[in-house]
């Protein structure tokens, strides 16, 4: 575990949850005891979750400044509360933010990986199940297999080089997000990080190995649909998502 730094900049993790409540209070704990006196949590709670998810989360904030919880009225999926958090985290004062997802499929001992890696100055730091180091478990076969093959086909289309282009534990600098127009993502669903990893190539991007157990969440024909039709869109799209785009060449 490593040493606390005193004065390290503020660090937000963003988390969507619905119905976690089996996990929920095991998150919280494993992030709370991390040693870095400015991480701060920001679960925020799907509108569509039914069980104590909600409950849970506002007991263990009370008296922990450290802690802000988010009830995102409104919310179209998963996406909509990442794209939430990251809004609320800017507003804040975030100067880095890492997002992963909740019910123990990101493990947050893994947190500090993605700190050491933000704290060398990278701007983003990717989480990859296909790296040396990295794993799966839990996951059905098929998932496997459009997981990889999904990376396979994006590096293709995309002219990219990462061996996961689908993680969903990753990490910003806060100057990064503060540059893309977050309305104009357009994936709601699992083509979302592809997208955002191929807007941030040219960038000072690293992959960190992870390990991912897998989720309840499931991929339908429409989820596979829209991210192939997204997927050729993202080149002549990219112009809408920097602020500051100009060819990319200086970014």
């Amino acid at each position: 575990m490593p040493e606390e730094i005193k004065n390290p900049p503020k660090t937000v993790i963003v988390m969507p949850v619905a119905n976690e409540g089996a996990t929920m209070e095991k998150v919280v704990d494993m992030i709370m005891q991390l040693p870095y006196e400015n991480l701060y949590y920001y679960p925020v709670i799907d509108d569509h979750s039914k069980d104590d998810t909600e409950k849970i989360l506002r007991t263990k904030a009370e008296g922990n400044p450290r802690m802000k919880v988010i009830f995102h009225k409104g919310s179209t999926g998963v996406i909509s509360c990442y794209l939430e958090g990251y809004r609320r985290a800017l507003e804040d004062g975030a100067d880095r933010i890492i997002e992963m997802d909740g019910g123990m499929s990101h493990d947050p001992s893994q947190i500090p990986v993605f700190m050491q890696k933000l704290d060398e100055g990278y701007d983003c730091v990717w989480g990859s199940r296909f790296v040396k180091g990295g794993g799966i478990s839990d996951l059905p076969l098929y998932r496997r297999i459009l997981s990889s093959g999904g990376t396979i086909l994006a590096n293709v289309v995309l002219g990219t080089r990462l061996k996961d282009m689908t993680s969903g534990y990753e990490a910003f600098q806060r100057n990064i997000l503060e540059r893309m127009n977050l309305d104009e993502i357009m994936s709601t669903g699992h083509m979302y990080q592809t997208e955002v990893r191929f807007y941030c190539r040219k960038l000072n991007c690293i992959e960190v190995p992870i390990h991912y157990a897998g989720s309840s969440s499931g991929l339908n024909a429409s989820n596979v649909f829209e991210a192939l039709s997204i997927l050729f869109k993202l080149k002549k799209h990219e112009k809408y998502v920097w602020k500051d785009f100009d060819g990319r060449k200086d970014i």
